[in-house]
C-alpha cells in the first residue's frame, strides 16, 4: 500500500522541476518573440515549451502533471529547451529513473578542403556550402551579395531555413518566397527522416513552428525534397531581377555537405547583372567566410 500511495512522487516533483525552470525563462531567453501582451503567468507557457520541443503540448502537459513516463530522448530536448545545467540536467534524469547518459553529439562540421578551394575559385559565380540541418558552412563574397551579409548572422544561427524565415529581406528577395520556402522546409523533413535524434535540428524546428505559422503548417503537411536542382526569381535590391539555375553538387568525403551554385546562360540579362553586382560587391567589400584554419 505504501509503494502505491508514494510510486508517483518522483513523477509530481519532476513536474514540479519542469515547471518552476519554465516560470524562470522569457520567450527573448529562448529565442521567441516577444509579443508585448501581459502574460498570466512568469516565464514560458506550456504550449510553447512543448513547440520548442517538437512534442505535443498534451504529452507535456501530462509530464508537468506527474501522469506519465517521459523517454530519456524527450528530457534531452527538454533540458536543452529549459537550459537546463549538467546538475539540473542529472537531477532530471534521476527524477524521471533515466540513466542520464549524453546523447551522442556529433561534432561541429566545417567545410570539406576540397568544397572550399572550389569556393575560393568561384568569384563570378555565387555560391555557398551546407551542412546537416542546411546549416552554413562557408560562402564566397558574391552569395554574400545576392543573398544576405552571412557573416552579420550569428553562427548558431546561420542556418538557411532559419534564415528565410527570420530575415524579412528574405520575402522580398524571393519572387515567390513561399514556394522557396516550402522546398526548404520540405528539404529539412529529409534531414528529419535522416536524423529523427539529431537534438539541433528538433530545437530549430520547435523555435520555427513557434514563430511562423506558415511554418508550423507546412511542416505538418510532412511533404519532403531533397537537394538537387530548380530555378528561381530574384528581386534584387541592387541589380533588379535575377533568373537564376540552382545546382548542388555533394561531397564524397561528407554527404552530409553540399555546394550550391547560382549560374546564369551567358549573354543572358541575369549574366549581365552578375557581373554588375560581383564589382558592386567587390566595392562594397562584401566578406566571403574565412577558410577554416
Amino acid at each position: 500500500m505504501l509503494g502505491s500511495m508514494t510510486s508517483n512522487v518522483p513523477l509530481n516533483e519532476l513536474g514540479e522541476f519542469l515547471k518552476r525552470r519554465r516560470s524562470e525563462l522569457s520567450p527573448r531567453t529562448v529565442g521567441l518573440p516577444e509579443t508585448g501582451r501581459a502574460r498570466r503567468v512568469a516565464g514560458l507557457r506550456r504550449e510553447e515549451v512543448a513547440q520548442l520541443a517538437s512534442i505535443s503540448t498534451d504529452y507535456y502537459t501530462r509530464l508537468e502533471q506527474g501522469r506519465m513516463q517521459a523517454s530519456a530522448p524527450v528530457l534531452d530536448v527538454l533540458a536543452r529547451v529549459l537550459h537546463l545545467d549538467d546538475d539540473e540536467r542529472g537531477y532530471l534524469f534521476q527524477l524521471a529513473g533515466k540513466p542520464a547518459v549524453r546523447t551522442r553529439r556529433r561534432g561541429r562540421q566545417q567545410v570539406q578542403p576540397q568544397l572550399q578551394r572550389v569556393l575560393d575559385d568561384l568569384t563570378a559565380t555565387p555560391a555557398l556550402v551546407q551542412g546537416r540541418r542546411g546549416d552554413i558552412l562557408a560562402w564566397n563574397a558574391l552569395a554574400a551579395a545576392l543573398v544576405i551579409d552571412f557573416s552579420r548572422i550569428p553562427e548558431k544561427h546561420r542556418n538557411y531555413p532559419r534564415i528565410q524565415f527570420t530575415e524579412p529581406a528574405m520575402r522580398t528577395l524571393y519572387a515567390d518566397w513561399e514556394a522557396s520556402a516550402q522546398i526548404s522546409v520540405a528539404q529539412l523533413r529529409m534531414e528529419a527522416a535522416k536524423y529523427p535524434e539529431d537534438p539541433r535540428l528538433i530545437e530549430l524546428v520547435g523555435e520555427l513552428s513557434t514563430r511562423d505559422v506558415q511554418f508550423a503548417k507546412w511542416w505538418g503537411a510532412h511533404r519532403v525534397a531533397a537537394r538537387t536542382v530548380g530555378t528561381k526569381t530574384l528581386n534584387h535590391p541592387v541589380v533588379g531581377e535575377l533568373v537564376l539555375d540552382w545546382d548542388t553538387l555533394t561531397a564524397n568525403t561528407d554527404p552530409d555537405q553540399h555546394l550550391t551554385v547560382w549560374t546564369a546562360a551567358p549573354g543572358s540579362p541575369t549574366h549581365d547583372r552578375l557581373r554588375i553586382l560581383a564589382s558592386w560587391a567587390a566595392e562594397q567589400k562584401m566578406p566571403a567566410s574565412p577558410s577554416p584554419a
